[in-house]
Parts: C-alpha cells; structure tokens; sequence
C-alpha cells in the first residue's frame, strides 16, 4: 500500500479540507463505524477526523486556504495532497469516495475517481446556488448522489437530474449538549445582567487576521458608549491563543478575553456576536444569539465574488431565514466604526434585541431535523458497491 494506512479489502476513502469539514468527516466517520465496522476510513481530513478512526494520509490544515490569492500561495502542498489522494483511488483502491465541502479541491478528486470507476458520494454541496451553477452539470455526471444540508438545495439538484438527499442540518446535533444560557454565563465568570459581546473571527489563520483586528477595534468603540462591556473571542481549535493576542491592539483598554474550547458557550453567553461570514452565523442564530456579520478578503477575490455571486446575502443565517435577519457589513464596509455602530443600534435597543431573538427561534425548524450525520452514513453506505450494512 505504501503510505501505510493498513486498510483492510473493503474501505472507504473520506476528503475533507479544512476546520469545518473536519468537525463534519468526524462525525459522519463516527456514524459509518457504529454502522458498518467491518469497513476502514481512511484519507484527509483533521485531528477530529483522526480521533474518530479516520486514517489520515493527508492532514488538512496543509491544505486549508480561503480566496483566490491564497490558494496561489499555497499551491505546492495543495498539488501533493491531490497527488497522494489521487494516487490512493488507483492503489488500494477504495470501494467508495466521499467528498465533504472543500469544492475547489475535492471537485477535482472526484474527476480523478471518475476516471478510475471509483462512486462519489459528495457531502455538503458546493455553493451551487450562490454561484458557478454550470458546477451542478459536473456533479450529475461525477456525483452518485449529493447529501445536502439545506432544504432548497434538494429541490434545486432533483430539478436538475441529480440524485440527491436532504439529510438536515448537523448543527441542530451540536447544540444539544449547549448549556442554558445561565450556565454558559456562569462558566464564563460573568455576574448578572452583565453585558458580554462575543467576537467570532473565523477558524483559518488569514482570515482572523483580517478580522480580529477590525472586531478588537469595534470593542473598543462599544465600550466607550458602554461602559462595562465585556468581549470574549472564542478562539478555533485551529488557532493558537497567542497567535491572536498580537492582533488585539485596535482594542485599546476593552475587555477583551480569549476563550479556547468554548465556542458554543460563548455565543450562548453573549448578548450579541460579531462573526465571521460562515456556518458560525447560522450556529449563532440557532442558538438564538443576535448577531452581525462581517467579512472581508483580498481585494481580487472580492472582486469575483462581486462579479460572480448571485445571491442577495452572504450570511447562512439571512440565507436561510430568506430575508435579512442580521446585518452584513462585506469588505470596505467591514470597518470598527461600521461594525460598532450596527452593534450598538442593537445592544442600546432591549425592544429590538429581544425582536431579533424571537426571529431566531423560526430557523431550526427551517433546517429540517435532527441525526444528519445518520442519515448521511446510511446513505453514503448505499453508494457502495454490493453494499452490505
């Protein structure tokens, strides 16, 4: 076998490329085991992926990049990772591909299985509906069947002829080990009716230093009009807390703490957050936490997404919601005084923030129900061939 997996006849190789996609290989790897044991994992993925018995050939984080002038600067080890994996469809062989996210990449693995009559299972949609939907003929000739998370990516992929399954939304699972409110509170040392803000500024090291500096600098701005006000930024597991405190300056004398391993319990605690464009707004706004949402890239990749992007949001919570839920401030807009004053429209107005909450208890029911990564093991098991489960 040569990279030294040790896989048994029957195995299943798994492609995910960065935090997110970690988290997701984890727990859909947990739920092929509990279903099929007999069957080996192995592939690219996270330490999550590895904890749950995810042979890792490839690790992610060597691979994990966001934005057009990024990729170029990662490029080298992007192409070996594609030339390991690729290499791992002609020999062992898997009896299955399942692809999780990471479009641009996992895409192109998908041709190479193709080529070599390996079936692909393709996890978590490319974006097909916010842009490159030419993407959608590539799936329904690569794809055996998409599992999608989104309730109007099933109608828009069965229109279009592909096999495809609504298995929900994994967040709904996550959030049922969240603490109340109160405790989350409490675990964070605050006192009550303390005012907290939660800052969330992505899971990737480029894009945190884009943002962290800008959120630092919005605190700095509520706590001058709030005096009091407490920020807590939930640090990624990716991410080493001494990495980001350097980018904390624009804080100036805001209360500013850092809290590892708590991602959850902080936006529980929090009155309000300030994240990152991402599954976090839509992890904020299940767990009923007002929220704005911000995002900035490098200018070239600003620049295709405004020529390419055809939806009217960027947040998955004002996606899914169908209307604007919470602010977005994208790029130019993405300044400390931008974001301060949106923060405070919100923090100075209880009426308004308690509005807001109220909407936020609609979007669970909008993402269907419970057990997705369930219901994606049994129907990636069925892409195999002569399955037996």
């Amino acid at each position: 076998m040569g990279w030294g997996t040790g896989v048994g006849n029957r195995w299943i190789l798994l492609s995910a490329g960065e935090a997110s996609g970690d988290l997701l290989g984890a727990e859909l790897a947990t739920e092929l085991q509990r279903r099929a044991p007999e069957l080996d994992l192995a592939g690219m993925g996270g330490d999550r992926m590895a904890a749950a018995g995810v042979t890792l050939a490839v690790q992610a984080r060597d691979v994990a990049v966001v934005g057009l002038t990024e990729v170029l600067a990662r490029l080298p080890p992007i192409w070996r990772a594609y030339q390991l994996l690729s290499g791992m469809l002609r020999d062992p062989r898997p009896d299955l591909l399942v692809c999780i996210d990471f479009p641009e990449f996992n895409l192109r693995l998908a041709r190479a299985a193709a080529r070599v009559g390996v079936p692909v299972c393709y996890y978590i949609s490319p974006q097909v509906w916010a842009w490159r939907r030419g993407r959608i003929r590539t799936l329904r000739r690569l794809v055996r069947k998409m599992l999608v998370i989104f309730p109007f990516e099933e109608a828009l992929y069965r229109e279009a002829g592909v096999e495809v399954f609504f298995v929900g939304h994994p967040v709904l699972d996550r959030i049922k080990a969240v603490p109340p409110r109160e405790a989350c509170r409490a675990r964070l040392g605050l006192r009550d009716k303390e005012r907290l803000v939660g800052l969330l500024p992505g899971s990737r090291e480029a894009e945190v230093r884009r943002h962290l500096p800008v959120m630092a600098g919005a605190a700095a701005r509520i706590g001058t009009v709030l005096p009091g006000t407490r920020f807590a930024v939930a640090v990624a597991d990716t991410l080493s807390p001494d990495s980001l405190t350097p980018l904390l300056s624009p804080g100036g004398g805001a209360d500013i703490r850092l809290v590892t391993g708590d991602t959850y319990g902080v936006i529980r605690a929090a009155d309000l957050v300030i994240v990152a464009s991402g599954t976090a707004t839509l992890e904020a706004g299940v767990l009923g936490t007002p929220l704005v949402v911000i995002y900035k890239v490098s200018p070239l990749t600003y620049l295709a997404g405004r020529l390419l992007i055809r939806v009217p949001f960027i947040g998955m919570v004002n996606l899914v919601a169908g209307r604007q839920v919470a602010p977005e401030l994208i790029q130019g807009e993405a300044t400390a005084e931008r974001i301060a004053a949106e923060a405070l429209m919100l923090l100075r107005d209880p009426a308004r923030l308690a509005a807001v909450r109220a909407e936020l208890t609609r979007l669970p029911g909008l993402l269907g129900e419970g057990g997705a990564a369930g219901r994606a093991a049994e129907a990636a098991l069925a892409c195999l061939p002569q399955a037996r489960h």
